[in-house]
């Protein structure tokens, strides 16, 4: 990959003034992106959750649904 300079030619940019100043009622110049701003991801799973922790969360919301319906039906008798 090339490196690409994002600071833009003040000498061949339209609208700057000496120094790189820009007059009132010019817009500035826009930024350039910049293709290597952060660090390359290599791991990026493609799958969501595993089928085990998501069983055990399930299950430990299927245990306090019950619990509570439990709980209601003592209260009530």
């Amino acid at each position: 990959m090339s490196h690409i300079n994002p600071d833009p030619e003040p000498e061949r940019t339209p609208g700057l003034e000496p120094g790189g100043g820009v007059p009132p009622g010019e817009t500035p110049p826009a930024e350039s992106s910049l293709p290597e701003a952060g660090p390359r991801e290599t791991h990026n799973p493609p799958k969501g959750w595993a089928k085990g922790p998501m069983s055990l969360i399930i299950l430990l919301a299927v245990l306090i649904a019950a619990f509570f319906l439990a709980y209601a039906l003592v209260l009530i008798l």
